[in-house]
């Protein structure tokens, strides 16, 4: 629920400072990217913070080799997204990616929603609503590489 909070929260944030006179921010696609790279630094902190690491690396599939590695390689390019999502001239790019990137860590919420592994001490989030906010998240980031 955080990423949702996040996204939601610094686009509309983002969306006011531009109605209030920060040229940057005027319009609703730079306020997207603004929202969309609070939402990836909110979810690669998971990556990093020792009690919320653990339950990212139980998410990988057991079938993958050094789930640690690919935590920690997933959490970087999260973070390098977020900071390209904040530059005009790398956020169609970074955007692209990031769509990318959450297009093949899917399958690792497919697994920990099918597997039951909570995260952050709560139950596993419910497949349907998973898939829901990994095609909303998707969906803004599209949003943002071809947008205007």
């Amino acid at each position: 629920m955080a990423p949702l909070i996040a996204l939601v929260a610094g686009t509309g944030l983002a969306r006011l400072a531009g109605l209030a006179g920060v040229g940057a921010l005027d319009g609703w696609h730079p306020a997207l990217r603004v929202g969309l790279a609070l939402m990836f630094v909110v979810t690669s902190v998971a990556h990093f913070a020792p009690p919320l690491r653990r339950d990212m690396i139980a998410m990988v599939p057991p079938t993958l080799p050094r789930p640690d590695l690919l935590v920690t390689a997933t959490g970087v390019l999260e973070l390098v997204g977020a900071v390209g999502l904040l530059a005009p001239t790398s956020a169609r790019w970074a955007a692209a990616g990031l769509a990318l990137l959450m297009m093949v860590m899917f399958p690792a919420n497919v697994s920990a929603a099918r597997r039951g592994v909570p995260f952050g001490g709560q139950p596993a989030t419910p497949l349907g609503r998973r898939t829901a906010e990994q095609a909303l998240y998707v969906a803004v980031a599209l949003a943002i590489s071809f947008g205007a």
